[in-house]
C-alpha cells in the first residue's frame, strides 16, 4: 500500500481511488468501493485488467518472458530442481531442507493409493469415456471418501487435502488412461519417485515387468514443473472463485479441471500437435504459414494470452522434447524437424514479430508426450495432474487471505428493460 492516488472524474465528481503496490509488476487501482462512490461498474470482458486477487505464489512478465515460483526461475527450477520440491515451494513458501524435503516426499508417497471401494467409480464410466471425463467426476468423488479433511476452516485439514490431492491425482489419472484402453489398473510402488510411479502405472501390464527409462522419468518430471503454476489463468480463477464460496477442496479442483478441458486452455497442446502433423513435412510449412497470413489456416502452439515475449517454458520443452525423441524416437522425427522449420521461420517472419507470435509450452508439449506414448486424450489429464498443486496452493493463499469474499462479477445488462406479463390469449 502507498499514499498515492489516482483521480476519476465521473458525473461531476472527483473520486481518489487509492494505489497499491506489489514486490514488482504492474501497479494496481483500487476500485473497491467504486461502486459506493459513484454508482458505476467498470467493463472488462476476460478481466484483462483487473487483479481479482493478492497472491505471492507465481510472477509472470509477458512482456519479458519471465515466469517466477516464490521468486525462483522456472527455467532454474526445471533445470536443477525435482516436481516434488517444487511443490513444496508453491506449497510452503520455501524450498525445503534436506530433512524437510525426506519428511514431504515421505508424506506424498504414503499418500498415493487409493480406497480399494474408489476403483468402482471408474466402471460406471462407458468404455470409450473421455479420460478428462473420467477426471472430473472420479475426482469430485474424493470428497465422498475424505469426510475427516473438508473442514476448510481447519488448516491442518486444509493441508492433510493439499496433501491427499497431489499423491493421489497420479493415481486417478494413470487409472483413467488404463480405464480408456481397457487394461488393468496399476498400483503405486513406494520404492519410485513420483514421475517413475505415474509412468509406471500407466505403462505397466501384468504380464511382463516395466522398467522405467531414466530419460523419460526426468522428461515427465520436468513437465510436471513447467505446468505446476501459472497465475491467475482461467482454470486457478475457476478454483479460488468455487473455493470463495467454501466450496470442499476436492470440488473446487475438479471444477478446475473442468475449466482446463477447454480446448483454448489446457487442450492447446493437442491442437498444436494436430497441426504439426497436418503440415506433415518441412516442404509444406510455406502453403501453411500463407494461409496463416490470409486466414484460412490456424497457427497453434504460438503466442499467449499473458507472453509477448518467448515463453520460458518453451525453452526448457523444446530441451526436452530433444531427448524424449532421440532416446525413444528418431531424432529426424518429421514433425520434430517441421516444429524447428516452423519455429525458426516464424521467430524471423516480419508477420509473426509484429504480432509477437512466439512459440508457447504446448508447441513442443505435444510432440514430447505423443512420444512417450500418451495419445493426445491424455494431454489435458497431464496438464491437470502437474497443474493439482498450483491449484490447492492457491486455493490455500485464498484461504487465508483475510479480504477474500465471495467472488461475484458485476456485467454490463443489455437486455429488455421492465415489462409487464401478458397472458398467451393476448399476444399476438
Amino acid at each position: 500500500m502507498t499514499d498515492k492516488t489516482a483521480k476519476l472524474s465521473y458525473a461531476g465528481k472527483d473520486i481518489d481511488l487509492p494505489i497499491l503496490e506489489g514486490s514488482t509488476g504492474p501497479e494496481v487501482l483500487d476500485i473497491r468501493k467504486l461502486y459506493g462512490q459513484t454508482g458505476a461498474f467498470t467493463y472488462d470482458p476476460g478481466f484483462t485488467s483487473t487483479a481479482a486477487c493478492e497472491s505471492g505464489l507465481t510472477f509472470i512478465d509477458g512482456d519479458e518472458g519471465i515466469l517466477l515460483h516464490r521468486g525462483y526461475p522456472i527455467d532454474q527450477l526445471a533445470e536443477k530442481s525435482n516436481f516434488i520440491e517444487v511443490c513444496h515451494l508453491l506449497l510452503h513458501g520455501e524450498l525445503p531442507t534436506a530433512a524437510q524435503y525426506e519428511k514431504f516426499e515421505r508424506n506424498i508417497t504414503m499418500h498415493t493409493m487409493l480406497h480399494a471401494q474408489f476403483d468402482r467409480f471408474f466402471e460406471g464410466f462407458r468404455r470409450d469415456a473421455h479420460p478428462m471425463a473420467i477426471m472430473v467426476g472420479t475426482v469430485g468423488a474424493l470428497s465422498a471418501f475424505y469426510h475427516d479433511s473438508l473442514d476448510i476452516n481447519d488448516p491442518t485439514q486444509r493441508y492433510i487435502s493439499a496433501i491427499r490431492l497431489i499423491a493421489k491425482m497420479p493415481t486417478i489419472a494413470a487409472r483413467a488412461f488404463k480405464y480408456h484402453i481397457g487394461q488393468p489398473f496399476v498400483s503405486p510402488r513406494n520404492d519410485l519417485n513420483y514421475a517413475e510411479n505415474f509412468l509406471r502405472m500407466c505403462f505397466a501390464v501384468p504380464a511382463e515387468d516395466y522398467e522405467v527409462n531414466p530419460v523419460l522419468a526426468r522428461a515427465m518430471d520436468r513437465i510436471f514443473i513447467l505446468h505446476a503454476d501459472h497465475e491467475q489463468n482461467a482454470s486457478t480463477s475457476t478454483v479460488r472463485l468455487a473455493g470463495s464460496s467454501g466450496a470442499n477442496p476436492f470440488a473446487c479442483i475438479a471444477a478446475g479441471i473442468a475449466c482446463l478441458w477447454g480446448p483454448s486452455h489446457g487442450g492447446a497442446n493437442e491442437e498444436a500437435l494436430n497441426m504439426l502433423k497436418e503440415i506433415g513435412t518441412p516442404e509444406n510449412i510455406p502453403d501453411f504459414i500463407n494461409g496463416v497470413k490470409n486466414r484460412e489456416r490456424r497457427l497453434m502452439g504460438f503466442g499467449h494470452r499473458v507472453y509477448k515475449n518467448y515463453d520460458p517454458r518453451a525453452k526448457v520443452m523444446q530441451q526436452s522434447a530433444k531427448e524424449v525423441l532421440a532416446e525413444v524416437g528418431d531424432p529426424n522425427d518429421p514433425l520434430l524437424q517441421v516444429a524447428q522449420e516452423l519455429e525458426r521461420i516464424a521467430l524471423h517472419d516480419e508477420y509473426f514479430i509484429e504480432r509477437k507470435l512466439y512459440p508457447n509450452v504446448d508447441f513442443y508439449s505435444g510432440i514430447t508426450l505423443s512420444a512417450m506414448g500418451f495419445p493426445t486424450t491424455m494431454f489435458t489429464v497431464l496438464f491437470a495432474l502437474a497443474r493439482t498443486v498450483g491449484w490447492i496452493s492457491q486455493w490455500q493463499e485464498m484461504m487465508e487471505d483475510p479480504s477474500q469474499k465471495i467472488g461475484r462479477p458485476r456485467q454490463l445488462y443489455t437486455g429488455p428493460t421492465r415489462r409487464d406479463y401478458v397472458p398467451i390469449s393476448q399476444r399476438g
